[in-house]
């Protein structure tokens, strides 16, 4: 899934580890990501987050989808910054999935606590 990513994977965001409804990615904050604030964008740091969270449910193999997001941003990002969210799988019932990402920058300092809601996507007809 990750490899077909061209909006994550154009952004620079790397894949650190996905297995088992859990993911690792990473993105470096440069000066084309910094606001009039000279902080991170917020929508920088809700794409890497929701990047982990789709890597974490798609994981289990059939094709999920975010039914739906938010986040909590706990301390700015700067120019520089290598961010990196954990997504880590909370549970899953039916078709749907409740995921929890925690975005660090280096040093292990938080800078945004992120939930997702997943929904498998039925077999294609065929």
């Amino acid at each position: 899934m990750f490899a077909a990513d061209v909006a994550s994977r154009g952004l620079g965001i790397e894949l650190v580890d996905a297995a088992d409804g859990a993911a690792v990615a990473r993105l470096r904050i440069t000066d084309t990501m910094v606001n009039g604030h000279a902080i991170a964008h917020g929508g920088f740091v809700f794409l890497l987050a929701d990047t982990a969270f789709a890597l974490a449910c798609n994981s289990h193999g059939p094709a999920t989808v975010a039914a739906g997001g938010e986040i909590t941003f706990v301390r700015p990002a700067r120019e520089g910054d290598l961010l990196t969210a954990h997504a880590t799988e909370r549970t899953r019932y039916g078709r749907s999935g409740i995921y929890d990402v925690t975005v660090t920058r280096d040093g292990g300092e938080v800078v945004a606590e992120f939930r997702g809601r997943s929904r498998t996507l039925p077999p294609a007809a065929g």
